[in-house]
C-alpha cells in the first residue's frame, strides 16, 4: 500500500462511501462491500478524491495531454483530478466533459470544456459494463484525438457473468490501452489487514470469500 492508497482508503471509510455489509448488486450477486462515489458529495471530500486520483496517476507515469469525464459521475471526477494535479503536481492539464444531449443553442455541441486535441485520459470511477468507457472512446475518436488509457477509483477485480475477466482486464485487451485505479480489491484487502480503522475481522473473511467465489481469474483465491 503506498501512502495516497491508504490515505484514500481511510478516507473513504471516514465517509462512508466504502461499506461493508450485505449489498445487492446490478449483477445480481451479493457483495460483502459497496463503494459509492456519489458520496464524495462536500468539498473537502471531493478534494481529497482529486489529489488520491492526482497520485496514483503520478506515480503510474502515464502520458497524456488532457483528460476526459464521461458524464454524468465522471465530471466531478475530472474536475477534481485537474485541480490536484494543478495545485500538487505542478501539471495544469486542460480537461472536458460531455453532455448526455447535444446543446442546440450558443456554443452547441456535446463536449464542455477544452477541445479534444492529443493524448486524453478518461478518469471514471469503477468499470461495471463498461458502457461509460466505450461511449468515451468513441467520443475520443470522432474528435481526432488518442485515448491515453483510463483513471479509475477502484477496481473490483471481479469476474463478468460470461467471462473469466474483470472488465478491467477486458478493455485491457480489447483496447491496448493501460487502466490504473487508486485502489484494487486486493489492494483493499491489503489495506484492511493492515489495519484499516473500524474494518473488523469478519467483513475481511467476507472479503477474501468473495474473491474467492467471483475473483477474475488473475485475482482469485
Amino acid at each position: 500500500m503506498q501512502p495516497h492508497q491508504t490515505e484514500f482508503l481511510e478516507h473513504a471509510l471516514r465517509l462512508g462511501v466504502l461499506r461493508f455489509g450485505r449489498f445487492t448488486l446490478k449483477s445480481g450477486r451479493d457483495s460483502p462491500y459497496f463503494f459509492n462515489a456519489g458520496l464524495f458529495d462536500t468539498g473537502g471530500a471531493i478534494a481529497g478524491l482529486g489529489r488520491a486520483y492526482a497520485a496514483a496517476l503520478g506515480r503510474a507515469g502515464l502520458g497524456y495531454d488532457m483528460l476526459f469525464g464521461p458524464a454524468y459521475k465522471g465530471i466531478p471526477l475530472v474536475t477534481a483530478t485537474a485541480a490536484a494535479l494543478a495545485e500538487h503536481h505542478g501539471r495544469d492539464v486542460p480537461y472536458a466533459f460531455n453532455r448526455k444531449e447535444a446543446k442546440d443553442h450558443g456554443e452547441g455541441g456535446r463536449i464542455v470544456g477544452r477541445r479534444l486535441a492529443g493524448r486524453v485520459l478518461i478518469v471514471d470511477d469503477v468499470i461495471t459494463a463498461g458502457t461509460a468507457i466505450r461511449e468515451s472512446l468513441e467520443i475520443i475518436a470522432a474528435a481526432g484525438a488518442t485515448p491515453a488509457g483510463v483513471l479509475l477509483a477502484l477496481d473490483r477485480e471481479e469476474r463478468g457473468r460470461d467471462s473469466p475477466q474483470s472488465a478491467v482486464q477486458e478493455l485491457r485487451q480489447q483496447s491496448g490501452l493501460p487502466v490504473v485505479a487508486i485502489l484494487t480489491l486486493t489492494e483493499l484487502i491489503a489495506g484492511i489487514e493492515a489495519g484499516a480503522a473500524g474494518v473488523g475481522p469478519q467483513a475481511l473473511a467476507d472479503l477474501k470469500a468473495y474473491r474467492a467465489q467471483y475473483g477474475a481469474a488473475a485475482n482469485a483465491g
